[in-house]
């Protein structure tokens, strides 16, 4: 049963402390950090701003299904603001997607955000200021696109873009490196602002790559969109010992073209490029819990040389298999 809750009583759930970064308070440089109450979940949401950067860390999960309330004066009309989803279903993005929202809009209408309590929820969400020189040159990047990824363009004070992809193995990596900065201080504010350049610059890259690559769309109709989703359940159950692309698309009832042209548009990357990344992060959870070794956790992703693996992990994390897990094991 989810548990709905006005905007006002879900704000009351949550915890505030202020953080003091060390050695000393840093001049524009503010922390802060939520812990959710123990009648709704367990977890946090951790906020850094400085310099027209809001950079935002969800690290929590909730014990049942949670729905907001949302009211119409609860959102800003302009925003800049792009996320990344590690894990988790909020506010309707999923596990594995990555979304940029930019420009002026009107405000919604009231409207209801669900959390589900599947599985914790492990995001980033950068904002950035109008008013800083960072957020201009997105917004000149952005008008640089090609106009296909400018259908939603609207309103008098500028375009509206909201557009959701895949997470990149590229993307992972910075991710993580924020999740688990080690410094503190003016060397945390240097190494933060860095990552978020980072991944500011990999998801516009990866917004210009989508429309270049999608000079051929098709059309999917709701049916078709349901097959590929049964593809890629297909692909998370069977990691080891997937199917072909012909028979994958036998088993969906689609043709091969449409599920690999299809299969893109909809996720962002191909069928086994999906694959191989759901492959790597599965090997990444096996080697977190410690249980196997990494020739075991090879065989269970389907790789019989644990070469092959071992440079497959390393190209999508930046560390080899067996540094990881020996890290894990000494943390």
């Amino acid at each position: 049963m989810p548990i709905t809750l006005s905007r006002a009583d879900y704000d009351d759930l949550w915890h505030e402390q202020a953080l003091v970064s060390e050695p000393s308070v840093l001049a524009g440089f503010a922390e802060m950090r939520r812990t959710v109450s123990e009648q709704l979940g367990q977890g946090y949401i951790q906020s850094m701003r400085w310099s027209g950067i809001e950079l935002t860390l969800y690290h929590y999960q909730f014990h049942d299904d949670v729905h907001v309330l949302y009211e119409a004066q609860d959102e800003d009309s302009t925003l800049g603001e792009i996320g990344f989803h590690l894990s988790g279903n909020r506010h309707g993005y999923r596990t594995g997607e990555n979304f940029i929202q930019w420009g002026a809009c009107d405000k919604p209408d009231p409207w209801v955000a669900v959390t589900c309590a599947n599985a914790p929820v492990c995001k980033i969400d950068i904002h950035l200021e109008a008013s800083h020189g960072l957020s201009q040159f997105v917004a000149d990047t952005l008008a640089d696109l090609p106009a296909e990824i400018r259908q939603g363009l609207e309103g008098d004070n500028g375009c509206w873009l909201h557009e959701v992809n895949t997470l990149t193995p590229a993307m992972r990596l910075p991710l993580t490196q924020i999740f688990q900065c080690p410094l503190q201080g003016r060397m945390k504010q240097l190494y933060l602002e860095g990552k978020c350049l980072e991944l500011i610059a990999l998801k516009l890259d990866q917004l210009q790559n989508s429309v270049l690559g999608s000079t051929h769309p098709i059309t999917l109709h709701s049916d078709d969109v349901d097959r590929i989703h049964a593809a890629q359940k297909i692909l998370i159950e069977n990691p080891s010992d997937p199917p072909s692309l012909m028979e994958l698309a036998r088993q969906v009832s689609l043709n091969d073209y449409k599920l690999k042209v299809g299969f893109k548009q909809v996720f962002g990357t191909t069928v086994f490029g999906y694959l191989h990344c759901h492959r790597m992060e599965l090997a990444r959870q096996m080697l977190s819990d410690r249980r196997l070794n990494v020739k075991e956790v090879a065989q269970a992703v389907g790789y019989a040389n644990q070469s092959r693996f071992a440079a497959a992990f390393r190209k999508q994390f930046g560390i080899n298999p067996k540094s990881y897990l020996l890290s894990k094991k000494s943390g």
